[in-house]
């Protein structure tokens, strides 16, 4: 299952979510660090099919985990050559700009 949360900021939503197993982790390589906070990630449990669904209406997502990350690659949403892994864990983020 995926985790997701939605926020809306003025003309913005904003999704963060998240392989649900990841949910209170903390991965850390060199300078790098990812803090996957309940408070951040921990919303609607969902599955792939639903998360195409709010990642074609977010205007900025950001994406953890492998299952969630390649769920945005598969819909050409995410290049995999600008994925950044801490500890093996994908992420990416997303801005669709108008």
């Amino acid at each position: 299952m995926i985790s997701v949360k939605v926020y809306r900021q003025g003309d913005d939503v904003v999704i963060s979510a998240c392989d649900e197993q990841l949910l209170g982790k903390k991965f850390r390589k060199g300078k790098f660090q990812i803090d996957v906070a309940k408070h951040f990630y921990d919303g609607e449990r969902i599955d792939k099919k639903t998360l195409e669904k709010f990642l074609f209406d977010a205007t900025i997502a950001n994406l953890v985990g492998k299952e969630t990350v390649a769920c945005a690659i598969s819909l050409g949403l995410v290049d995999p050559r600008c994925i950044l892994k801490i500890k093996g864990i994908p992420h990416a983020q997303i801005v669709h700009m108008i």
